[in-house]
C-alpha cells in the first residue's frame, strides 16, 4: 500500500489538509501548541503580546514607563478579567483599557473606505495562526483537533473527522457534548473562550456557540446541494473547502476578509431571550449579504435583488447584518454606495421585531431610526439623512412624504420583507416618489408626463433587496435576476426542501390525512313553495356544513385525534389549530367544541376562537372577547399559556379555532396539529399549514386533519414554493398596446379628452375647478358608456380597463418606458373606472331561512399518509398572457369549475363557466377606492363581510334582466357565499397585485 493511501485511512487527514491550506494560501501563521499554548489564560500569550507590541508600541512604552517591570503581569492580568467580565467578543471589538488611561486594541477590523492608509496598514497586521492537537485543559489531557487564533486570542475551535476511518462530524457533535465539558475550562467558557466550535468532517460542517454538554446544539453550516441540504462536490477538494479555500463560493470562511468581518459585523450577543445567546452566522445568511454587498459593490445603486429564504432560515438577522452593510459599503472607487438603508415591511407586528432585530446589531448608537410614532418622523429620517431607517410602507401614503423632494442625488438600499406584499399598489408608488422626487425643472407638459413615468420604473438611486420565501409571478419579474436562459431567477437561495432537511423547519406534510362528508337532507314541509322546483336544493352545502350534527361529527374527530395523539406531546404543552371557512363557521365550531369537551368531561382541554367584529348565532351577539373573557390583543400570549415574564396563566388552552384571522402571520412554535375545514388553494394553502413547521425541542411531527382538501391539491399548492420558484416564461411587455388598442375600439374614449385632462392633471396641485374641469371630461365618457345598452360591451370594456390599470402598472415597474401615451391613458382611465355608474339596485326582496331536514350524515376518512414532496419535484409559475377577467390561476380554475357544477347540479341549470365569470363585473363595480383599500391594508377576515354585502348587491344589480340567475343568487345562499368567497379572493389577488395583472 502506498503512503497517500495509507495516510488516507488516518483520523488526522481532514484537520492536516485543512491546517495546510491555511498556510499556504489563507496567510495563517503555524504556532506549537505545546510550547506556545497558555492553557490558564487560553490564548498564545506570546502572540499577543508580539501583535500588542508591534501595532501599538506607543501605548506598550507608556505601560512600561507607568508599571515598569510589572507591565507585562499587569497588561495579561487585566486581559484576563475584561475576558472574563466582558467576554472576548467585546475584547476585540473595543479593546481594553489600563489605568491611568492607557488603550489597547486586540483587533483591527477592516475599515469601510480605502482612504485611510494608516487604518489599512492596522487592518493587515492582525495576525492569524493555527495550532492542532490543543491540550487545552489544566486538569486532564483532553485536547482539541484544531484552534484558530486572531492575535494570539482563540476564535474557533475544530473537531474533524475522516469518513475513511468510520467516524463523521456526528462523532465530532458528540465528541464536544461528552468529552468536552466547558466547566472550569477558560478555551471553552461561554463568552470568555473561543466565539465557535465546529464539527466536520470532509462532507458536511456543522457549528455552536455555546457548549453545554448534553445539551449542546449544533446548527448546520453547510452551502446546501441541489436545492437541499449538505455541500456540492468540489473538484480536486473536499465539499468542506469553503472553510479554507477560496473558489466560485468566494472568500474563504476562515479568510482574513471574511473572518473578520464575521467577528466585527456579524457575531451578536443576544441578551433578549431567557439567557444569553452569541449569535453566529449560518452559511445562507453570511453567503447572502456579502454576495449581495459585493454585487452592490461592483454595479453600486440601481439594481434589484430577490432574495429566496424559507421561513426557518433567520430572515430578520439576514435584514439587519444586510442593512448595516449596505451603509458601510463602498465601491471600487472608494465611494458610499449607500447612503441611507430603508428597511419597510406591510405588517406592523414584523415592522417591531425588525426594529428591535435590526437596532440589536447597532454599535454606534444613533444609526437606527425606528419609525415607531407617525408619517411625520418618517419625512423627518428620510429629510435629515439617518443611516437605517425601520418603517411600515404604507407610512409612505401620506401627505408628509409628498412635500419630500430633492433626495434625488442620495442612494438606498430599500430592503423588503415580503416583496410579494410590501411592493405592490400606491404605498410602493409614493415610497419611490419620496426617493426620487425633485423640484419642477421644465413646464413642459410632456416632460412633466415624462419624469412621472420614469417615476414609476427602476430607479439608478435605488436597490431593492426583496426577501420572500414564496415568489409570485410578478415577483420574479420585479427583483428577479435574469439568467442565461432570459428569466428572471432569485439572486439568493435558501429553500423550503434545504430548511427542513437541516432540521430549522418541519415538513408539515409527512403526517396527512383527509376526510368527505357525505350527507342527505328532505324537505321540512312538503308544498312549501320556497323549496319547490329548483330552489329544492339550496344552500345544501352550507346548511349541511354549519348543520349541529355535521360539527359535531367533525368536532368528535378532531377532539379524539388530539388527545389521542397530539395532547401528550411537549409535556403536555402541545397546541392545536382549527381552520374553518368563516367567522360564522369559526363560531359554530367553538361552540360545539366547548359542548363536547364539556359532555366527555375532559375537564384538561380548553378552546379559544379568534374573529373580528361581531356575530349573532341564536339571537345572541357575540364578539371575541366576550367568549375569551379578555382583550384580543391578549389571545396570541393566553393560547401560548405563559405571560410575558414567564410565569404561566392559570387556564391553559389547547385548542385555537380560526377562520381568516391568524391563520397566517401566526408565529407559535407549539402548534403541532391543524384540522382544516375549508378549501385552501395555492400559496394560501402554504401560509396557512406551515403554522404548524415552527420547530420546538421536543416536537418532532405534525398532524394535518384536513376535511376539504385533497393530499394532490396540497401538494400541488406547494411545489411552485419547494425548491426554487421559477417561471415559465416572461410576460410580453407589449400586451400594454394590445390592451390600450383594445380599449379604443370601443365608443367610449376620445383621444382629445385624454391629452385636455392630461394637461389639467399632471400641471402639480389641484384645486377645486381643476377638479371639476377633470370630472368633467371624463363625465363626457360615462356618457357614451350609458348611451350603449350592450350590457356585454360594458362589463368586457370595466373588465379590460382594470387590466389596462393593473398590468401598466406593473410592467412600468419593471422596465423604463418612453411613451407618455400610456401614463396618459392610465391616469385617465383611473378616474373613468371610479365614476362608470352602477346599475339600479332593485327593491329589496325578502328572503326566509331555509326549511331543510337533515336526514342523514356521514363523515369518513379517505386519504392517509405522507403527503412530501421529494427532491426535484417542482412546478413553474405561469406569467402574464390574458386580460380580460382577471387570468384564473389553476387553483381558481378548477374552484370555478366546482361552483359551476354545482349551481347546475342543483339548480337543474346549464350554465356556463362563461356564464359564472360574468360575475367578475360584480368586482370591477364594486372595488373603488374604498372597497380597494380596505382589502389592500386590512386582514381578509375583517373585511369580508363589508366585501360580501357589497358582491350581493352589486350581483343582484347586474343579473336583474336575468331572472334565473337571480333568483338563484337571492334564495341559494351556500351557492352565493361559494361564489362570493370565490371573487372575494380573486379582489384581495387583485388590489393586493399578488398574481398575474
Amino acid at each position: 500500500m502506498s503512503t497517500a493511501a495509507h495516510n488516507a485511512h488516518k483520523e488526522q487527514v481532514v484537520q492536516d489538509h485543512l491546517i495546510t491550506r491555511l498556510i499556504a494560501g489563507g496567510g495563517y501563521e503555524l504556532r506549537d501548541a505545546k510550547a506556545n499554548y497558555d492553557r490558564a489564560l487560553a490564548m498564545d500569550r506570546a502572540l499577543v503580546l508580539r501583535f500588542i507590541q508591534s501595532t501599538q508600541p506607543g501605548e506598550w512604552t507608556k505601560l512600561e514607563g507607568h508599571y515598569t517591570t510589572a507591565a507585562e503581569d499587569t497588561f495579561f492580568k487585566q486581559l484576563e478579567k475584561s475576558l472574563k467580565d466582558r467576554g472576548l467578543l467585546d475584547v476585540l471589538r473595543q479593546g481594553i483599557k489600563i489605568v491611568p488611561g492607557i488603550t489597547f486594541a486586540l483587533c483591527y477590523f477592516r475599515p469601510a473606505s480605502g482612504l485611510e492608509p494608516k487604518r489599512v496598514a492596522e487592518y493587515e497586521a492582525n495576525i492569524l495562526s493555527v495550532m492542532k492537537e490543543v491540550e487545552y485543559s489544566e486538569r486532564h489531557g483532553g485536547r482539541l483537533d484544531v484552534a484558530l487564533f486572531l492575535n494570539g486570542l482563540p476564535v474557533a475551535t475544530m473537531e474533524a473527522k475522516n469518513l475513511l476511518t468510520g467516524s463523521n462530524f456526528r462523532h465530532a457533535e458528540k465528541q464536544y457534548r461528552q468529552d468536552r465539558s466547558p466547566a472550569g475550562e477558560p478555551l471553552l467558557t461561554f463568552k470568555r473562550g473561543a466565539l465557535v466550535h465546529f464539527a466536520l468532517d470532509e462532507d458536511n460542517v456543522s457549528m455552536t456557540t455555546r457548549l453545554q454538554n448534553g445539551r449542546t446544539r449544533f446548527l448546520p453550516f453547510n452551502r446546501g446541494r441541489d436545492g437541499g441540504a449538505g455541500n456540492p462536490d468540489i473538484e480536486d477538494e473536499f465539499r468542506v473547502a469553503y472553510l479554507y479555500s477560496f473558489g466560485e463560493w468566494g472568500a474563504a470562511i476562515f479568510s482574513r476578509a471574511v473572518l473578520l468581518d464575521i467577528i466585527g459585523r456579524f457575531i451578536h450577543l443576544d441578551t433578549s431571550g431567557r439567557t444569553e445567546a452569541l449569535i453566529f452566522p449560518r452559511f445562507q445568511q453570511l453567503d447572502a449579504v456579502r454576495r449581495l454587498m459585493a454585487h452592490a459593490g461592483q454595479f453600486g445603486a440601481g439594481r434589484n435583488y430577490l432574495i429566496q429564504h424559507s421561513a426557518g432560515s433567520g430572515k430578520s438577522n439576514t435584514i439587519g447584518w444586510l442593512a448595516h452593510h449596505a451603509i458601510n459599503l463602498h465601491d471600487m472607487d472608494d465611494k458610499a454606495v449607500f447612503n441611507t438603508a430603508i428597511i419597510v415591511t406591510d405588517r406592523i407586528v414584523l415592522d417591531r421585531q425588525l426594529q428591535s432585530t435590526v437596532s440589536q446589531f447597532e454599535q454606534t448608537q444613533g444609526v437606527v431610526r425606528k419609525i415607531e410614532g407617525t408619517s411625520k418622523q418618517l419625512k423627518q429620517a428620510i429629510a435629515k439623512g439617518a443611516r437605517i431607517i425601520v418603517t411600515t410602507i404604507q407610512k409612505f401614503s401620506t401627505e408628509h412624504l409628498k412635500e419630500i423632494s430633492g433626495q434625488g442625488d442620495r442612494t438606498f438600499a430599500v430592503i423588503v420583507d415580503e416583496a410579494h406584499s410590501s411592493q405592490s399598489g400606491k404605498s410602493a408608488q409614493a415610497m419611490t416618489d419620496a426617493l426620487t422626487r425633485e423640484g419642477d425643472s421644465s413646464d413642459d407638459i410632456e416632460d412633466i408626463i415624462a419624469a412621472y413615468q420614469k417615476a414609476r420604473g427602476p430607479q439608478a438611486n435605488i436597490s431593492f433587496f426583496a426577501f420572500t420565501a414564496t415568489p409570485r409571478n410578478v415577483t420574479l419579474e420585479r427583483f428577479g435576476t435574469k439568467g442565461p436562459d432570459g428569466l428572471p431567477h432569485p439572486f439568493h437561495l435558501y429553500s423550503m426542501r434545504q430548511a427542513i432537511e437541516e432540521g430549522f423547519i418541519l415538513d408539515v406534510l409527512q403526517n396527512y390525512m383527509t376526510y368527505k362528508a357525505y350527507y342527505e337532507l328532505e324537505k321540512a314541509i312538503e308544498d312549501d313553495p320556497q323549496l319547490s322546483g329548483r330552489r329544492g336544493q339550496r344552500r345544501v352545502a352550507r346548511y349541511a356544513n354549519l348543520h349541529p350534527t355535521a360539527i359535531g361529527q367533525k368536532v368528535e374527530i378532531i377532539v379524539e385525534h388530539f388527545r389521542r395523539h397530539v395532547a401528550k406531546m411537549l409535556d403536555g404543552q402541545a397546541k392545536a389549530m382549527i381552520v374553518t371557512g368563516s367567522r360564522d363557521h369559526a363560531l359554530r365550531y367553538f361552540f360545539g367544541v366547548r359542548d363536547y369537551i364539556k359532555a366527555q368531561g375532559y375537564a384538561d382541554l380548553r378552546a379559544l376562537v379568534a374573529f373580528s367584529g361581531e356575530l349573532t348565532f341564536d339571537g345572541q351577539t357575540y364578539t371575541e372577547a366576550d367568549l375569551t373573557g379578555f382583550a384580543e390583543t391578549e389571545l396570541p400570549g393566553r393560547f401560548d399559556g405563559f405571560k410575558p415574564d414567564g410565569t404561566p396563566y392559570p387556564e391553559q388552552y389547547q385548542i385555537l379555532i380560526v377562520a381568516e384571522k391568524y391563520q397566517t402571520g401566526f408565529d407559535q412554535p407549539k402548534l403541532c396539529a391543524m384540522y382544516v375545514d375549508r378549501k385552501l388553494a395555492g400559496l394560501q394553502a402554504v401560509q396557512t399549514l406551515s403554522r404548524l413547521n415552527r420547530t420546538r425541542p421536543g416536537k418532532d411531527q405534525t398532524y394535518i386533519l384536513d376535511f376539504q382538501n385533497t393530499i394532490e391539491d396540497i401538494r400541488d399548492a406547494f411545489r411552485p414554493y419547494f425548491e426554487v420558484s421559477a417561471l415559465e416564461a416572461n410576460s410580453d411587455p407589449n400586451l400594454v398596446y394590445d390592451l390600450e388598442g383594445r380599449l379604443f375600439k370601443f365608443t367610449y374614449l376620445d383621444k382629445e379628452e385624454i391629452e385636455r385632462f392630461a394637461a389639467t392633471y399632471y400641471k402639480g396641485q389641484l384645486d377645486g375647478g381643476d377638479r371639476a374641469r377633470l370630472e368633467g371630461l371624463v363625465r363626457q365618457a360615462v356618457a357614451r358608456f350609458e348611451f350603449d345598452e350592450d350590457e356585454g360591451r360594458q362589463e368586457e370594456f370595466r373588465q379590460l380597463l382594470r387590466s389596462y390599470m393593473r398590468f401598466y402598472s406593473f410592467i412600468a415597474q419593471v422596465m423604463k418606458l418612453e411613451d407618455t401615451g400610456l401614463e396618459k391613458l392610465y391616469s385617465y382611465v383611473t378616474w373613468l373606472a371610479r365614476l362608470l355608474p352602477n346599475r339600479q339596485i332593485p327593491p329589496e326582496i325578502e328572503i326566509t331561512d331555509d326549511m331543510l331536514r337533515l336526514q342523514k350524515f356521514k363523515v369518513e376518512q379517505k386519504e392517509q399518509g405522507d403527503a412530501s414532496l421529494a427532491a426535484g419535484d417542482r412546478a413553474a409559475l405561469k406569467a402574464i398572457s390574458e386580460f380580460g377577467a382577471k387570468p384564473y390561476t389553476e387553483d381558481e380554475q378548477k374552484e370555478l369549475s366546482e361552483i359551476v357544477n354545482a349551481f347546475n347540479e342543483r339548480h337543474g341549470t346549464q350554465f356556463s363557466e362563461g356564464d359564472m365569470i360574468r360575475f367578475e363585473q360584480v368586482n370591477e363595480e364594486i372595488l373603488g377606492d374604498n372597497l380597494a383599500e380596505m382589502l389592500r391594508n386590512n386582514p381578509p377576515d375583517v373585511v369580508y363581510t363589508a366585501f360580501a354585502q357589497a358582491f350581493f348587491q352589486g350581483a343582484v344589480r347586474m343579473f336583474q334582466r336575468d331572472n334565473e340567475m337571480r333568483n338563484i343568487v337571492l334564495t341559494d345562499a351556500e351557492a352565493r357565499d361559494k361564489a362570493t368567497r370565490h371573487f372575494f379572493n380573486r379582489a384581495l389577488r387583485q388590489v393586493r397585485d399578488v398574481h398575474a395583472p
